[in-house]
């Protein structure tokens, strides 16, 4: 909860949300209605008195309201260097953190990944305190971080990955059912780069929301998947020695006058 301010915008959304105006606000509250709007517009000045009645009349505990605050609160977009160096400095942690951006339930982890369970709720409760996830009752989290979240470009998470991962990815040779390496290399214009990045990040997306969805579905109708999307600018070294000049063709030379 990020201030008393909040508190009152949620009073806010939850009366329009209830269909209930100012005019019943202040009929509960034994209020003029100019009172309970003034209330409403001053910057945080609320009896917590006047909140808990309000709360009643929503029937609503103060619980309920702080959940509504803290949903909506902004997701985080990425992490910061030291909380990435804290989850990637433990492989369980980070398999956990894994787990969680994909949104498996708590058993499911158990049931998948060889955790005591009084690891797997440390582990949790390690990833509430990053501010990757709102540990709730009964093991059940709530993701801090946006559909859109990455991990940083070269940050401790990234660097693993590097080290440990994308080799082993790519030893395999993508001729099983349902894979594919596509490598596409080529030149365009620097207005469309980030149309086409939107299209990968939608991409990238919609593989996530997929996933979610399907959790529905029984383990034997599922089968694991790794989605890798990339785009830069780069030229493979063992063409970049062959090239006549450093200057991309078909693009001008700078002429540099002393």
């Amino acid at each position: 909860m990020s201030s008393s301010r909040d508190l009152i915008e949620a009073l806010k959304r939850e009366l329009k949300l209830a269909g209930l105006t100012y005019a019943d606000a202040a009929q509960h509250l034994g209020m003029a209605e100019s009172s309970v709007k003034r209330m409403f517009a001053s910057q945080g000045d609320l009896p917590l008195s006047r909140i808990d009645e309000l709360l009643a009349l929503l029937k609503m505990d103060f619980a309920d309201l702080a959940r509504r605050v803290a949903d909506a609160q902004p997701a985080r977009q990425m992490l910061s260097e030291a909380q990435e160096q804290a989850v990637v400095a433990d492989p369980k942690l980070l398999l956990m953190a894994s787990c969680c951006l994909s949104q498996w339930s708590f058993e499911q982890i158990l049931a998948t990944y060889r955790y005591e369970e009084a690891e797997a709720v440390r582990m949790l409760a390690q990833l509430d305190r990053l501010g990757v996830i709102e540990l709730r009752p009964l093991n059940r989290y709530r993701l801090l971080v946006a559909k859109t979240f990455r991990w940083r470009p070269d940050g401790p998470v990234m660097r693993f990955f590097r080290q440990h991962v994308v080799q082993d990815y790519f030893d395999g040779d993508f001729a099983g059912e349902s894979e594919r390496l596509l490598l596409v290399h080529g030149q365009i214009g620097e207005a469309q780069i980030a149309a086409f990045n939107e299209r990968l990040e939608r991409v990238a997306q919609d593989f996530a929301q997929q996933h979610v969805a399907d959790q529905r579905l029984s383990a034997a109708q599922r089968r694991p998947y790794t989605l890798l999307v990339a785009m830069r600018s780069w030229w493979f070294p063992a063409f970049e020695v062959l090239r006549r000049s450093p200057t991309p063709p078909d693009l001008p030379r700078r002429t540099i006058r002393a």
